[in-house]
């Protein structure tokens, strides 16, 4: 993957390397950190888009708080490398340390597995889960690892049958062989000849320790002597034989060993492809995972990739101003000062890069057509470390990092980079300080490569100032005209009014307290900046005779300027401040609108919840209002059908039969469903005081009973009506005049459901139990929603749960229109087609409710 062809001057000069040892201290392996330490900006967008995303996706998954639990020894890459030696076995702690790794391994893969089976979606993770694809699975030899080797990193006893007899027989021997040296060391005879009660080693052979005048004394076999000669180390005879064998046994156990050990190291050796595979994802996993948390480390965002040659650096910090980064490079502490010629070079005056303050945001914006952006402002005003910001986070952005930048940062894809800061000159060479800037620009313009980023400080410094003024326009328009963006620095006021009339380039400058002259850091785009030489120097304690001095040698053209310049800062200060003050105005309309919109939602969700729950009580105030009503209608059948077998014995000792009689049936039944409905029965409205009642022959409605008829004739205060076939005697003041009566017919059957103002009606004189299924084939849509509406009242009325409507195939809309009327009807449980062997799309079938 091709990497940024830049010199690496310019590194150390925008201090990237330091930044890699911050990102590189995150990673969890060796590989990880020996590959993070390769780390380069790379100039295919593709590649940096890339990394980039993996960056995004592995600190989302790391905020989620899910875990990459990889850890490995620091001998790992020596392992790997024994591996690659054909019969060598890996030493038993070697070994333990592969297997805890392979082991973490596994651990990760699972954990990524398990987060991505566990998202919203199979696609949340597919960068982590490409890598975990690589990563293979090695739990039979980690677990034959974990067998044959104990904790301390031995080979344990067990590991196979053979090593097991072989200790077995050498603790005997041992066990053996240390009683008769202890019974030389207990004996009368011999004890007295021994220099110290002891039993010890010698070239790998237990002996004793006998005084040198007494070698005669003991018979056996001399291995050496001590330092003065007065001891002598030996073998009693009577021992060689058991530390012959023992020695013998002892080569038998090293040998198994060794077999035990290659046994296990050739396991892996089978696999090394798979091992290869596993290694670089690993190292590819760590690397993602350590850019992530450098990421969080510096609170950054993940930059667009302009392809317009266009910088936006919102709220841009340098990193190595930040003390967390600092410490994670390992570099000097973050408290220690630096030597003033680092400090020089570093750029810490110009806003201290060494002193390790938190960074003060600045806004580093460069947007076409512009391709040139002029910095200017005071000493130790932050234009050195602007300059810095900006290329720092381009290499970083271009090596796959986050940038500690507000969002909305945009950065292109740099072929190339230089940056020309600091004092280069050297005695060695000899080459002055002017004479080292003209040597590096002259380098930079040979290796250019578009698109290219160009950071100039001071350009133009370090000699005649209105040659260099001149010199330094001209370098900024050379490189702005071959097609690079350039950033520059300077205090010269030609190149100010360079900046400030000239097409394409813009100038910056920044700011300062107009009472103490400190620097503010913020950098006003448009603003001419003064360097404040005068006024920086009284602040530093410079003689006021001298500062004095130095004004009154300024041309009255040079003090006109300054005062110009002194007046325009003032008036972008105070634009600066309106425009603050309205930005804040803004952002709290922003934050009332969206605390309204907070409070709609919240009064949407109210109202759903409320309508949810008055939903859920009528539903349950339907249920039980549907029991009452089945024990009403039960009540009525059992005094209809007493009142029925009473003429049918045709008891005469019983009085008649009266319309009377179901007259007040239905009326008992109408004020039981109003109690229900209301509380209490409903009274119809009176009529107006004095009303004339209706004639007879007049279509009335009875109050009360809720039924239709035709009023016979009035006598007094009662009248009759004929309803349902019978006359019915009823007080004048119930009737309610409804219309003319209808020709030559009696009114008939109940009022509709509308016409009762408890909202149900009960017609007790229904004749007879509906039929299973209902037929409307050949009926209209309207007829036939009439005719089911009826059904199923009747249906529920006589207790019936199942109901089948027949309407054919035909066109279907009969069907879609029976279905859309059941859908939320009241008692309707749920309803289909039926069973194709009984009628299929043809019929509907209906299930009422309980």
């Amino acid at each position: 993957m091709p990497s940024l062809p830049t010199d690496d001057a310019t590194l150390r000069t925008l201090e990237f390397d330091r930044v890699v040892a911050a990102v590189r201290s995150f990673a969890l392996t060796p590989v990880g950190r020996t590959a993070m330490g390769r780390l380069a900006p790379m100039t295919d967008p593709a590649a940096v888009a890339e990394t980039l995303r993996a960056t995004t996706e592995t600190a989302t998954y790391l905020d989620a708080s899910h875990p990459i639990p990889l850890e490995a020894p620091d001998d790992l890459e020596a392992t790997i490398s024994a591996l690659a030696i054909d019969g060598r076995p890996l030493e038993a702690l070697q070994l333990l340390g592969l297997a805890r790794f392979l082991l973490s391994v596994t651990a990760s893969a699972k954990a990524i597995r398990t987060a991505a089976g566990a998202a919203d979606g199979p696609d949340r993770w597919p960068v982590l889960q490409a890598a975990a694809g690589g990563l293979a699975e090695f739990d039979r030899e980690t677990a034959n690892i974990q067998r044959r080797i104990t904790p301390e990193g031995e080979v344990a006893d067990d590991a196979t049958p053979r090593l097991a007899a072989i200790r077995q027989q050498l603790q005997r021997l041992r066990q053996r062989l240390r009683g008769t040296l202890e019974s030389y060391l207990r004996g009368r005879e011999t004890a007295k000849y021994l220099q110290e009660q002891v039993v010890t080693e010698r070239a790998g052979r237990f002996v004793l320790l006998v005084r040198a005048e007494h070698r005669s004394a003991i018979p056996g076999i001399v291995h050496g002597s001590s330092g003065s000669g007065a001891s002598l180390f030996l073998e009693p005879l009577s021992t060689v034989e058991i530390n012959n064998e023992i020695v013998a046994l002892e080569e038998e156990e090293r040998q198994e060993v060794h077999r035990i050990l290659l046994d296990l190291s050739n396991a892996f050796r089978t696999r090394a492809l798979e091992l290869r595979r596993t290694l670089q994802s690993v190292t590819e996993l760590d690397l993602m995972q350590a850019r992530a948390r450098f990421s969080r480390l510096i609170d950054g965002v993940e930059p667009k990739l302009s392809a317009d040659l266009r910088i936006e650096l919102p709220a841009a910090r340098h990193p190595l101003l930040m003390r967390a980064v600092v410490e994670r490079a390992g570099t000097h502490a973050p408290d220690a000062p630096l030597p003033d010629d680092a400090a020089e070079a570093d750029g810490s005056r110009e806003g201290p890069v060494g002193s390790c303050q938190e960074p003060v945001p600045v806004d580093i914006l460069l947007t076409p057509p512009t391709g040139a952006l002029v910095v200017t402002g005071p000493n130790t005003g932050g234009k050195t470390v602007a300059l810095k910001t900006a290329g720092l986070l381009a290499l970083m952005a271009q090596a796959g990092l986050h940038v500690p930048a507000a969002r909305g940062a945009s950065l292109p894809v740099f072929r190339s980079l230089f940056a020309d800061i600091g004092d280069d000159q050297s005695i060695a060479n000899s080459l002055s300080t002017f004479s080292g800037h003209v040597a590096h620009i002259v380098a930079m313009d040979e290796r250019l490569r578009t698109p290219a980023l160009v950071l100039l400080d001071e350009v133009g410094a370090g000699t005649d100032p209105l040659e260099g003024g001149a010199l330094g326009a001209a370098i900024v328009d050379h490189f702005r005209q071959r097609g690079a963006l350039v950033l520059a620095t300077t205090h010269d006021d030609m190149l100010k009014s360079y900046a400030a009339t000239t097409e394409g380039v813009v100038g910056a400058g920044f700011g300062f307290d107009p009472d103490t002259y400190a620097p503010t850091y913020r950098l006003t785009y448009g603003s001419p900046g003064r360097s404040l030489a005068l006024e920086i120097a009284t602040r530093l304690g410079v003689t006021q005779s001298i500062v004095e001095d130095a004004r009154a040698r300024r041309s009255a053209r040079e003090a006109q300027l300054a005062d110009h310049l002194a007046q325009v800062e003032k008036d972008l200060a105070r634009v600066s401040k309106e425009r603050d003050a309205l930005a804040a105005e803004r952002r709290a309309l922003e934050q009332e609108r969206e605390q309204l919109a907070a409070s709609e939602r919240a009064l949407k969700e109210g109202e759903a919840t409320a309508r949810e729950r008055l939903r859920s009580g009528v539903d349950a105030e339907l249920r039980k209002a549907r029991r009452e009503i089945d024990a009403i209608v039960g009540d009525l059948r059992r005094r209809s059908d007493a009142l029925e077998k009473r003429v049918a014995r045709k008891d005469q000792s019983a009085p008649p039969v009266s319309t009377g009689h179901t007259g007040a049936l239905k009326k008992h039944a109408v004020d039981a469903l109003e109690m229900i409905a209301g509380g209490s029965p409903v009274a119809t409205s009176e009529p107006p005081p004095n009303a004339a009642p209706p004639a007879p022959g007049t279509r009335v409605q009875v109050a009360g009973l809720g039924l239709d008829g035709i009023l016979a004739t009035i006598n007094g205060n009662d009248a009759e009506v004929e309803a349902l076939g019978k006359r019915i005697h009823v007080r004048v003041r119930d009737l309610r005049p409804v219309g003319p009566a209808a020709a030559g017919t009696a009114a008939r059957g109940a009022v509709p459901r509308s016409a009762s103002r408890g909202g149900v009606t009960v017609n007790v004189a229904e004749e007879s139990a509906p039929p299973l299924e209902l037929n409307l084939i050949g009926f209209r849509v309207d007829e036939a929603l009439a005719r089911v509406e009826k059904y199923v009242d009747r249906a529920m009325l006589h207790e019936r749960r199942e109901l089948r409507i027949v309407h054919g195939h035909g066109t279907g809309q009969l069907r879609r229109a029976i279905a859309e009327f059941l859908k939320d009807h009241p008692l309707v449980e749920k309803y289909s087609a039926a069973a194709p062997e009984h009628g299929g799309s043809g019929v509907t079938v209906i299930a009422l409710k309980d």
